[in-house]
């Protein structure tokens, strides 16, 4: 697996906009991907240096829309954090 395909795109929420400030970043990831895969992806693709990595299965909701129901995609996250003398990650930046 190549270190770009690791990370799907970031996870953006109300609890994920309050880690930023503490160099916490939530990603959604391939549901393959270990935390060393994951660690050496953010470091590669951003430049920054990683402490520590959290993963986590996140099962998918039921819904229902009218007279049709199902679930939503079952998915992977990983928090990353950030050591303190690491420069934050661009893309966040703006959003905190």
């Amino acid at each position: 697996m190549n270190y770009t395909d690791v990370i799907i795109r970031p996870l953006l929420s109300e609890k994920t906009y309050k880690d930023i400030a503490n160099k916490r970043y939530t990603f959604i990831v391939h549901p393959d991907a270990t935390k060393i895969d994951v660690k050496i992806a953010v470091e590669q693709v951003f430049g920054v240096k990683v402490s520590k990595v959290n993963i986590a299965r996140v099962g998918g909701k039921f819904r229902r829309h009218g007279a049709t129901s199902g679930y939503t995609s079952d998915y992977k996250k990983a928090i990353v954090t950030l050591t303190s003398d690491s420069k934050a990650i661009e893309f966040f930046e703006s959003l905190a």
